[in-house]
């Protein structure tokens, strides 16, 4: 997948062959921000525009813009992987979110490692 990048928000490029036209939106926020260009050249620029637009907006609402990623989500995962995770994050002195941060780490380092897989 193809994504622009700009003021800590990414986007997705997408082909419309219908409308023969680029289009996207901004990515992992809850707000809907979409654009639109004529070609593969004007896409990063019109993302820009739709992320100093998206920021405008929210300031004149009075709201906080979405962030990308804020550090938290949720999981759901089968009790017992819970406390197993749980009990070795314990016996290794660590908080269950510092062990689920290295246990995510630890993956993403082997998915660049084998980026087919």
């Amino acid at each position: 997948m193809v994504t622009v990048k700009y003021k800590g928000y990414e986007g997705s490029v997408e082909i419309d062959l219908e409308r023969n036209v680029c289009r996207g939106k901004i990515l992992f926020i809850n707000d809907l921000v979409t654009y639109e260009a004529s070609d593969i050249k004007s896409i990063q620029k019109e993302f820009e525009v739709a992320v100093d637009d998206y920021l405008e907006t929210c300031e004149q609402l009075g709201r906080s813009p979405n962030k990308a990623y804020k550090g938290s989500f949720n999981v759901r995962i089968p009790p017992d992987v819970h406390r197993q995770a749980a009990m070795t994050a314990y016996r290794n002195g660590l908080s269950l979110n510092d062990y689920v941060g290295r246990a995510i780490l630890n993956e993403l380092k082997g998915a660049h490692a084998n980026p087919a897989s």
